[in-house]
């Protein structure tokens, strides 16, 4: 037994790297999502601001699941500094621009991701990541969706209260 070598992880720190790189944007899309959800209140869109409060409490959980996965592997979790956080926007419809475009940017680092575990031969956290891909569909369509909803019932007038009203309906069926 004293003869084996003190390892602590198999993981190769490239594929550390990356991790804890998510870990930082899971948390940078959690306080967005919060500022978000505040703007909303302010401005009255209860509807997307509970919406913009749930995403930034899932974001949260993401980011802990790769927090515990590396900590799990014997690796080093970060706990990252966030900073850079906007907390003044122009529209509602500007909100779910950067909704998906914050989402479409997520699932191209978990696809970098699922291809750099294949070069590294880290299958284990190959399948492991097959979850965040699959909410990523999840992600970008509800994102859509509710874009879809400024071009159906426009923005003009009551156009965003409706839209808000409308918001917490969207939802992803299997």
């Amino acid at each position: 037994m004293k003869d084996l070598p003190n390892l602590k992880t198999s993981m190769k720190a490239e594929i550390e790297k990356v991790l804890n790189n998510q870990i930082k944007t899971e948390a940078h899309a959690s306080s967005t999502y919060l500022a978000m959800s505040a703007w909303c209140g302010d401005k009255g869109y209860d509807g997307s601001a509970d919406f913009f409060a749930k995403q930034a409490e899932e974001e949260r959980t993401h980011m802990l699941k790769l927090f515990k996965y590396l900590n799990d592997r014997g690796s080093r979790a970060i706990s990252p500094e966030i900073v850079n956080i906007t907390t003044d926007f122009q529209s509602l419809r500007g909100l779910f621009e950067k909704t998906l475009q914050m989402e479409m940017h997520v699932t191209q680092l978990f696809n970098d991701m699922a291809e750099k575990c294949i070069e590294q031969k880290d299958f284990v956290t190959f399948q492991f990541i097959q979850w965040f891909l699959e909410e990523q569909v999840q992600e970008e369509y509800i994102a859509r969706r509710i874009l879809d909803l400024f071009d159906v019932i426009g923005e003009e007038g009551k156009g965003c209260w409706e839209i808000d009203k409308q918001v917490p309906k969207v939802k992803y069926e299997v």
